[in-house]
């Protein structure tokens, strides 16, 4: 009896011991980086983003292979952050959160895209605003370092701005733009005929009311109907073409301080008067000197950075365990 027992306890083990150090190898090493690793967890979940394009789109019928060359791409990639963060390390170099999500919200400003708006078109590209923060880091960080490392080799001469800017002079014309103060009154959809020429009667009236000596502001105020009634019709500066057809060639037609006649666009009725304008042409040289000598010295930088990487990589020891 108990012979049957101690055979019953070392077939259990000889079951239940391989299951569970199965069940406990979840990840893997699948590369070295010096004294870090990179795991196939944290592979997969940078890839990730790729397979759903890949997933989505992708209807060759080598599909193994374009997932497994992505892989190795990626993996690639990976390593080359390692490196340049165990770099940035050394020579102190730490970009912060804060940093990371004002250059974000400073790039996406320029364009006038809200933050959220941006995060469902990254959703909707199957990636997410976690993982572009986490790039717009690296590139920052990766940035920051080749500053330091390749500054004598970047330098920008005032002749090299010069040659740029002779090439590229069409890229620095200025928009013509208008400060224009406005009064609207609405067109009411399917609007009678009646209804138009009292509408526009009432423009009249108001302009003529203006003309007489009457404060634009007070009668924006009073019977405006555009978003900007309430700051006296200012609308601000608007570049040539952004405005409505009609208002808009009007508008670059009249002089400082003139008061237009009334304005029939589809929307309705409108009187406008210019406060101030930006005119066209060429910004020159010095004006755009900074803006130019950045430019080229990233453009030298991303050259110059894929001879430092491999170098880095050469002094660096890197196993590859995919």
């Amino acid at each position: 009896m108990q012979r049957r027992k101690l055979l019953f306890l070392v077939f259990l083990l000889g079951v239940l011991v391989p299951a569970a150090a199965m069940s406990e190898v979840v990840d893997r090493i699948v590369a070295v980086v010096n004294d870090d690793i990179i795991t196939l967890s944290e592979l997969d979940r940078s890839f990730q983003p790729y397979q759903k394009r890949i997933d989505a789109g992708y209807k060759g019928p080598d599909k193994d292979k374009v997932i497994a060359d992505g892989h190795s791409k990626i993996l690639s990639r990976m390593i080359d952050n390692r490196l340049i963060e165990q770099r940035s390390k050394k020579a102190g170099i730490v970009i912060k959160d804060d940093e990371v999500m004002d250059t974000i919200k400073d790039l996406l400003g320029r364009k006038s895209i809200p933050v959220a708006e941006f995060t469902i078109t990254l959703e909707q590209e199957g990636t997410t605003f976690e993982a572009y923060r986490q790039d717009m880091k690296e590139q920052m960080t990766r940035m920051r370092l080749l500053r330091r490392e390749l500054k004598t080799k970047t330098l920008v001469s005032d002749e090299e701005i010069g040659e740029y800017y002779v090439k590229h002079r069409q890229e620095y014309e200025g928009k013509e733009a208008v400060r224009i103060k406005q009064i609207l009154i609405l067109l009411p959809q399917n609007a009678s005929r009646a209804m138009k020429i009292k509408l526009n009667a009432d423009a009249e009236m108001i302009r003529k009311r203006m003309v007489d000596g009457e404060s634009f502001d007070m009668l924006a105020v009073q019977f405006s109907q555009g978003p900007s009634a309430a700051t006296g019709g200012d609308v601000g500066f608007l570049d040539k073409g952004t405005m409505l057809p009609e208002v808009d060639d009007r508008a670059f037609r009249l002089s400082k301080d003139e008061i237009s006649e009334v304005i029939v666009s589809p929307v309705g009725f409108h009187i406008i008067k210019v406060l101030d304008r930006r005119g066209a042409g060429i910004k020159p040289i010095d004006v755009v000197r900074e803006e130019i000598k950045a430019k080229l010295e990233e453009e030298k930088m991303e050259k110059k950075y894929e001879e430092w990487i491999v170098d880095l990589r050469k002094k660096s020891h890197i196993e590859i365990k995919l």
